[in-house]
């Protein structure tokens, strides 16, 4: 994507404190762009993140504590990007959680809020940034949904069910943004060695009665067939590649990035 008068592009990364969302936060800044960061985790970690990206890649790189769940809270943290950016160019919805359980034994609570973060969180974001990317006929949208968001597995209802959403708002937000320059885009990683998938090892192994080796080997590699895990530099790279002026006509697409899992 050109840059307006020579200013840098500046981009929104929601969840990206850590995994996948670091992982484009991270391509985004060695592009040259202002990052906005957003997730939880200890303060310290968080500005030793934030402040090593504004000084390896002489960017500004701001960071917004906003609650996911919470629409005020994703207001304010747009309204502080474009205070301190003065547009916004690109919004990667990465923010997500996870929890794992047979239907009958998930808690209600877990699924209000997988539901809140990884799929409604999405809506008050685009919702927050489409007008004004609209008017500068300026603008990309990247959620980062799963091969969960095209195919299913047991015990992840909510997962499942959010990430197929987040894949269909993609469509729409595409569609609406279809004539004026504003294009929208879902990434469908597969597995990732990421904190996310990290935790669900243990948690799979309880749900599935069998050993952590077990679960890695047999339930997350298997559906690979490539036998390995995606990395969060070759999914920022695509999120670089879907900003670009070459990926204009790219829109309302589902890109897998998950080792030929879909494929199957």
């Amino acid at each position: 994507m050109s840059q307006h008068a020579n200013a840098p592009l500046s981009a929104i990364v929601t969840g990206s404190t850590s995994g996948i969302g670091l992982g484009i936060a991270t391509a985004f800044a060695a592009e040259g762009w202002n990052v906005m960061l957003n997730g939880f985790g200890d303060a310290d970690e968080i500005e030793a993140i934030r402040a090593g990206l504004e000084s390896d890649h002489g960017v500004s790189v701001h960071y917004n504590g906003a609650d996911m769940t919470k629409p005020e809270e994703i207001r304010g943290l747009v309204e502080e990007a474009r205070s301190a950016f003065g547009h916004i160019d690109v919004l990667v919805n990465n923010a997500g959680i996870q929890h794992v359980s047979p239907v009958e034994e998930f808690p209600d609570a877990k699924w209000d809020a997988i539901i809140a973060i990884n799929l409604s969180s999405a809506f008050h974001t685009t919702k927050a940034v489409f007008g004004a990317m609209k008017e500068r006929k300026h603008g990309r949208i990247i959620n980062v949904a799963s091969a969960h968001g095209l195919v299913a597995s047991p015990f992840k209802s909510a997962y499942v069910a959010a990430k197929h959403g987040i894949v269909g708002f993609t469509k729409t937000i595409a569609l609406e943004g279809a004539e004026h320059g504003v294009t929208c885009n879902a990434i469908c990683p597969g597995y990732v060695k990421t904190p996310l998938v990290e935790k669900q090892i243990p948690d799979t192994a309880k749900a599935r009665g069998i050993s952590e080796e077990e679960v890695v080997a047999n339930v997350l590699l298997h559906a690979q067939p490539t036998k390995q895990f995606v990395t969060v530099e070759q999914i920022g790279a695509l999120a670089v590649f879907l900003c670009s002026d070459n990926a204009a006509q790219i829109t309302g697409a589902a890109h897998q990035i998950d080792g030929g899992w879909v494929a199957q």
